[in-house]
């Protein structure tokens, strides 16, 4: 465990939690989803590092164990956090593998960093290209009236808000597919994010369109998404995010709900490592 300080000019400097496994592995950078933090990659970690490579997470400012400040929540903010992380630990010949809200720091990253610390990307269940059904985007999957329920359900009641969301999270056609104790073990993680930040956060994943971000994704690349996911709908997500990156590779995971790293975490884990492998 480690702290790496993010500095961002005129803004307070912000201290992000980061757990490193070390050694000498080729590094891979997991990048965990909205609201729950770098614990929530518990059946990844140990995984990787068996199959040789050095695993690092970290928390997203505002959740776990990172400061939680007002402020600094939009994604370009948020991608520089994720550089702070490999300046810090100068990391190269990264995988980074963005779970969720975290495929938007992987997209953004081309546009602010370039390709160069870079060897290969996962986007998992990951929310680009652009996720908010608008006129000039009308295949986004999630519609104005759905975003604003959701913020005026965790402004309203974050108990009730996360207690839904974990069970929609883990959910496909309505029935979890985890056990109690997984979806609880999310719900504790949950209630570990700031408030102004969860909600600062989601307006930036529903908000923020990732397509000429995506153009400018040159390195080998994995889509992966579970069928079933009720969160981040796969035909308005994975697959276009797909389409738009030539030469890009798919796995579909058949009956999977959104958080499909920890319901099907022995396929999750073998087609990554098998992507990680060429």
């Amino acid at each position: 465990m480690t702290e790496i300080t993010a500095h961002h000019g005129l803004l307070k400097d912000i201290n992000l939690h980061v757990d490193d496994t070390g050694g000498n592995g080729r590094p891979v950078v997991l990048i965990h989803g909205w609201p729950l933090s770098g614990e929530s990659w518990a059946h990844q970690v140990a995984a990787f590092e068996a199959a040789g490579h050095r695993v690092v997470t970290y928390d997203r400012r505002g959740f776990g164990r990172s400061d939680k400040p007002l402020t600094g929540y939009s994604y370009d903010t948020l991608t520089e956090d994720l550089h702070a992380v490999l300046e810090a630990l100068d990391l190269n010949d990264v995988t980074l593998v963005g779970f969720s809200m975290g495929g938007g720091e992987v997209a953004r990253y081309f546009t602010k960093y370039g390709a160069e610390r870079l060897r290969s990307v996962v986007f998992a269940a990951a929310v680009p290209p652009y996720l908010l059904k608008t006129p000039g985007n009308p295949d986004g999957p999630l519609e104005a009236t759905e975003a604003a329920k959701m913020t005026a359900g965790l402004t309203a009641n974050q108990d009730t808000f996360y207690d839904d969301f974990t069970k929609n999270f883990f959910s496909v056609d309505g029935q979890l597919v985890v056990s109690e104790e997984e979806r609880q073990t999310a719900l504790t993680l949950a209630h570990q994010a700031f408030k102004p930040a969860a909600l600062e956060a989601m307006a930036s994943f529903a908000n923020t369109d990732f397509r000429e971000d995506l153009e400018k994704v040159t390195v080998p690349t994995l889509v992966i998404h579970g069928d079933g996911d009720a969160v981040v709908p796969f035909e308005g997500s994975g697959a276009r995010t797909h389409a738009a990156i030539a030469g890009s590779e798919l796995h579909v995971i058949a009956g999977g709900p959104h958080g499909i790293n920890a319901s099907h975490p022995e396929e999750f884990n073998r087609v990554i490592l098998e992507f990680l492998a060429r």
